[in-house]
């Protein structure tokens, strides 16, 4: 009895690490589909010899076409358990080639990290199809600790995932031989207990509806509930607040007392209802957490995410003496659901970048189009359509509750270990106290002279050719010496940059700079407008504005450099994009935004003393424009004025050069200097403005 305990620690552990290569490879391998895709479509329509030589993350069509070949036969693999289900020894195979997949991730072979990620995706698939069918009931420890163990790094990394850097490749290669050995020993300890090796005493399998449960959970998992920052983004609140509730709500079905009183719980409710109210209070705390603001509704973000996080024991059952098992076919099937949410979510943001398709049948390229044009403002629509696949299979079995109890000492371990780990995120995600410009000792007794402003649109974190390099962002800041800077295209947590929360990891970052953030969600409560700031931020709010194309909004920050006050709006006017619409509604888009921000502005300062004011941001458009002209009527100043237009670029394209990105002053606010940083790390270039702070009444 006691070495089968052992041997079903062992099991755990095993799972448990495969479950954190597997978490840590999809959400790269998600990021890495978008932007290599979106690198090769732009490469193909560009001239090859316009391209500067040696710019990050071109990516030739002809090399994605490769990959993407690639990721399929990897997606396919599970196919191979169904004729050699019985050859346990594939699950040792399975778990090898996902650890070797996680260490090429990071190791410099020539390997693509694409074509990695998709070893370790292909090789977990195997590992999990081969789990279902002789350790069904370690299935679960395989997400929990995976999605657990996921948080614990990025609340490390400020929300980025450390264990990308190559610097994490010492530790991954000890992790790798770990499961190496432990694929070897337990598969080997398993034919020993049982003279069959086709015999199981935990044999499972998965039902069609479990495969669309697990497609349906993992993207809940990956895209909201599992990440600290979306819930924080979401519900509008702190992220620090998060990372410990959330942890625990994610790994509190490890202890089997838990499972237990839950197990009482819904078994006071009949079979064929309890997965329907199960189901219902799961949608209505994601409603109620997504469509409300403050800790009250990142809380109900919280108890759904342990609502989600019990579910991982209802996606499998018993198997019978003579029952086939297709259990590798629907997690095909379960990759496949994942895509498509995925690329949904990707819609839900990118609608406004829908261009005119070509497929030589006009009714069906305008179908497709408005298809996809339709995604706006359907981020919850897709959230709760994944609640409802996820909780399914828990609809469809009625005769048994799956959640299984345990010993005193496995509770009081689970117990322990979730007090550890909690303890430890919670402290890494704590932020160093950030000293103002004028709380330092040097500054204490005179007011600044003078505060450099900065615009940057940062392109969700990517270069003109989806390079993600947030690293590069973050540099290019540092070396502006900047004191305000207004940010644009900033994430919070999506799926296609990778989960990061932009805003918060630049403001840590850059601590040498003491920057503290403030941001304003304007899309799907994850994108939007930021401002970084080592001048003190006494006040923040936001608007949006009326947009047919992108949605965009107003920032408003107010600063203390001196004993008033400097008010800061940043913003992010309209696109003007070759798409089905016209040019011309896409203008009157941009100028109904700009009679909206000069409205804002009258209605904040309802007594027409404006004092010292800035406007910037990404206003798309050029400085000769009617639109651009309306702003120097109203009184701001560009401090770019009478500066030859070359050097004033701040759209860097190729093929493309144009300003639009603007840091307007008004008086008594004077230029000193104004410039634009030479860098490749956004398609946008970084404008810095140095202002002469004049005293005013304030």
């Amino acid at each position: 009895m006691l070495n089968r305990l052992r041997l079903q620690y062992f099991h755990i552990l095993e799972a448990g690490l495969v479950g954190i290569f597997f978490v840590q490879a999809t959400r790269l391998l998600i990021g890495l589909v978008y932007s290599r895709v979106a690198s090769a479509s732009l490469v193909s329509v560009l001239d090859p010899a316009a391209i500067t030589p040696g710019i990050a993350g071109v990516v030739e069509p002809s090399v994605i076409s490769s990959e993407l070949s690639f990721l399929v036969y990897m997606l396919a693999l599970p196919l191979l358990t169904i004729p050699l289900g019985r050859v346990r020894w594939l699950m040792s195979i399975g778990a090898a080639l996902a650890a070797i997949g996680r260490l090429l991730i990071i190791t410099d072979t020539g390997i693509s990290p694409l074509v990695s990620a998709g070893i370790v995706m292909g090789g977990t698939l195997v590992y999990i199809a081969m789990l279902i069918r002789h350790r069904a009931q370690v299935l679960p420890y395989l997400f929990i600790i995976g999605f657990g163990a996921d948080q614990v790094f990025r609340a490390v990394g400020n929300t980025l995932d450390p264990s990308w850097s190559p610097n994490y490749f010492g530790i991954q290669l000890v992790l790798t031989i770990i499961v190496m050995l432990l694929g070897f020993i337990t598969v080997w300890q398993d034919q020993r207990r049982t003279a069959d090796s086709s015999v199981s005493p935990d044999r499972g399998l998965m039902p069609i509806w479990g495969g669309i449960g697990l497609g349906a959970l993992l993207f809940l998992e990956l895209s909201l509930l599992a990440l600290p920052n979306a819930v924080a983004g979401r519900a509008r609140t702190d992220y620090t607040t998060f990372v410990p509730p959330l942890l625990v709500a994610t790994l509190l079905p490890l202890i089997p007392w838990v499972r237990v009183q839950v197990r009482t719980f819904i078994s006071t409710f009949d079979g064929s209802v309890r997965g329907w109210l199960w189901m219902l209070l799961t949608a209505l705390l994601v409603v109620f957490g997504t469509r409300f603001q403050g800790v009250v509704a990142g809380f109900a973000l919280v108890i759904a995410q342990f609502m989600i996080s019990m579910l991982w024991w209802w996606l499998t059952r018993p198997q019978a003496e003579r029952e086939r098992n297709f259990s590798g076919l629907w997690l095909i099937i379960s990759v496949l659901l994942l895509g498509v949410l995925v690329i949904g979510d990707s819609f839900t943001y990118e609608y406004a970048f829908v261009r005119p398709l070509a497929t030589g049948f006009v009714g069906l390229d305008e179908a497709i189009s408005a298809l996809l044009r339709g995604f706006r403002g359907m981020g919850l629509g897709l959230i709760l359509l994944a609640v409802f696949l996820g909780t399914l299979p828990m609809t469809q079995i009625r005769r048994r509750i799956p959640w299984t109890g345990g010993t005193f000492t496995q509770t009081f371990a689970a117990f322990l270990l979730i007090i550890a780990v909690t303890v430890g995120a919670a402290y890494a995600s704590q932020p160093l106290v950030v000293e103002f410009v004028r709380d330092r000792p040097s500054d204490a007794d005179r007011r600044l002279e003078a505060l450099r402003l900065s615009s940057y649109n940062i392109h969700s974190g990517f270069n003109e050719f989806f390079a993600f390099d947030m690293e590069a962002i973050a540099r290019t800041i540092e070396f502006s010496g900047t004191n305000v800077v207004l940010l644009q295209e900033v994430d919070k947590g999506r799926l296609s940059s990778f989960g990061v929360d932009q805003s918060l990891w630049l403001a840590r970052r850059l601590r040498p700079m003491n920057m503290d953030t403030r941001f304003y969600p304007t899309n799907e409560g994850l994108q939007g407008l930021a401002v970084l700031s080592n001048v003190e931020i006494v006040f923040d709010e936001g608007r949006l504005l009326s947009s047919e194309g992108m949605q965009t909004g107003l920032q408003r920050v107010q600063i203390r450099p001196d004993a008033g006050v400097i008010t800061v709006y940043n913003t992010w006017l309209g696109l003007l994009l070759e798409t089905d619409t016209d040019t011309e509604s896409q203008e009157q888009d941009q100028q109904r935004q700009l009679n909206e921000i000069f409205a804002i502005i009258a209605g904040d300062h309802p007594d027409g003393n404006l004092g010292r004011m800035v406007v910037g941001g990404t206003f798309n458009n050029v400085p000769t424009s009617p639109l651009i002209q309306q702003m120097r009527d109203v009184g701001f100043n560009d401090p770019f004025d009478g500066q030859p237009r070359e050097i004033s670029y701040t759209l860097w394209r190729t093929g493309q050069r144009a300003r639009v990105d603007y840091v307007w002053l008004r008086e008594p606010l004077r230029k000193l200097s104004a410039g634009v940083l030479e860098n490749n790390a956004s398609d946008h270039r970084m404008l810095v403005v140095e202002a002469q702070i004049a005293r005013t009444s304030n």
